[in-house]
Order: structure tokens, then sequence, then C-alpha cells
């Protein structure tokens, strides 16, 4: 291998890592960012952040991990779980706009609303649009490492 070809190789090795490193940090700062607001602000989480919750957590560890082993190709196991959880963070933030009709909200019945004044955080900004946007952001860092770094 020349040594041409090497420093590129490096460049995109570290590039790569950098895209899998944010996206951790990412997934962290939602995972903290969820439990202070259940554990020290002491708002129950309505259903569907449960479930968010479930696509969520797990992504910290296993980006952690991917991490520590600069393991590049960990999109491969951490963006169906991104997924998901964006599709119900995505449905959450429709509830919470009013876009769902009330007949088919999982969480009216019992618990936290999902959609009720409980749902902003400082008042002002909403918590599945939040979590709509980490996940968003999650998957927008996932596909770059999963085309190795390069651009569209």
């Amino acid at each position: 291998m020349s040594a041409v070809t090497s420093t590129t190789q490096g460049r995109a090795d570290a590039k790569a890592w950098s895209i899998l490193f944010a996206a951790w940090a990412v997934a962290l700062a939602a995972s903290l960012g969820a439990l202070f607001i259940g554990e020290v602000m002491g708002q129950a989480p309505c259903s569907l952040c449960w479930h968010q919750r479930a696509f969520m957590f797990p992504l910290a560890v296993l980006l952690a991990v991917a991490c520590y082993r600069s393991d590049t190709g960990a999109w491969r196991y951490a963006l169906p779980l991104a997924l998901v959880g964006w599709l119900i963070a995505g449905w959450h933030t429709l509830m919470f706009y009013g876009v769902v009709p009330e007949a088919i909200q999982p969480c009216a019945a019992s618990g936290p609303s999902c959609s009720g004044e409980g749902m902003l955080l400082l008042g002002w900004a909403p918590l599945p649009m939040l979590s709509f946007l980490a996940f968003t952001t999650l998957l927008i860092l996932l596909t770059l490492l999963a085309r190795g770094g390069r651009k569209a």
C-alpha cells in the first residue's frame, strides 16, 4: 500500500469514527435528558415515551461499545433501532400537535397524556419533538456512517 493510499484511508477511518462518536454523543445526551426529566424533574413518562426510551437507551450503550472498538460497521445494528424509535417519535409528535385523532391515541386512557402540557420542557420545548429531532440526527449520522463518511 502506498503512503498516499495509507494517508487517505487513515483520514477516512478518522472521519467515520468521528461520525460514530457524534452518533453516540447524541444517543447519550438524549438518554441522559430522558432520565433527567423523569428522575430529577419527576415527570412520569407516557406510554409512547417509554417506547422511545426502549430504542434510545440501547443505542447509547451499543454506540459506546462501537466507539471503543472503532466498529464503524455499527450502523448495521444501530440504524434499525434508530428507525423504529424515529417512527414512534414521529407518531408521538403528530399526536402532540393534534394531527392524529383523539380516538387512536394510546395514552388517553390512563397515565400521563401524550399531548398535554406535561410534554413541554421549560414550558416551550415539546418533548416528542426533541425525541424526534434526536432520532432524526441519529438516522442522518448512521446513514453517513453506512456510506463510509462520503457525501451524497
